[in-house]
């Protein structure tokens, strides 16, 4: 059922602190089984200039019916005027991962 398939949501934040916050919002209203945060460095156009800056990108693994969830919580709590919020399919899982991260996120539907 598509609605059951794994994704990984993507965005980033300019301080560690907001990554955290985020994480832990998605992960205690149980839209996420897992994030990660890592620090990465962002080279993008931005008002006719190339930006770079030290940035912290999360991966929230997750199921595809909880995307607009996700996403309406990343928009309400960051900071950027244009977050970056992207998922990417899980194309291969192993059984009993995608049965964890079901497990793990909320039971009632999106």
């Amino acid at each position: 059922m598509k609605s059951n398939e794994a994704i990984i949501v993507i965005t980033t934040t300019e301080k560690e602190a907001e990554a955290e916050f985020l994480a832990r919002t998605l992960l205690e209203s149980r839209l996420a089984a897992c994030v990660q945060i890592e620090a990465i460095r962002s080279l993008y156009p931005w008002e006719g200039a190339i930006e770079t800056s030290g940035e912290y990108r999360l991966q929230i693994k997750t199921l595809r019916r909880l995307y607009s969830r996700i996403e309406t919580t990343i928009r309400q709590y960051h900071s950027y005027e244009l977050p970056e919020i992207l998922a990417l399919p899980a194309v291969e899982i192993s059984p009993d991962y995608r049965q964890w991260i079901q497990s793990s996120v909320t039971i009632d539907s999106a």
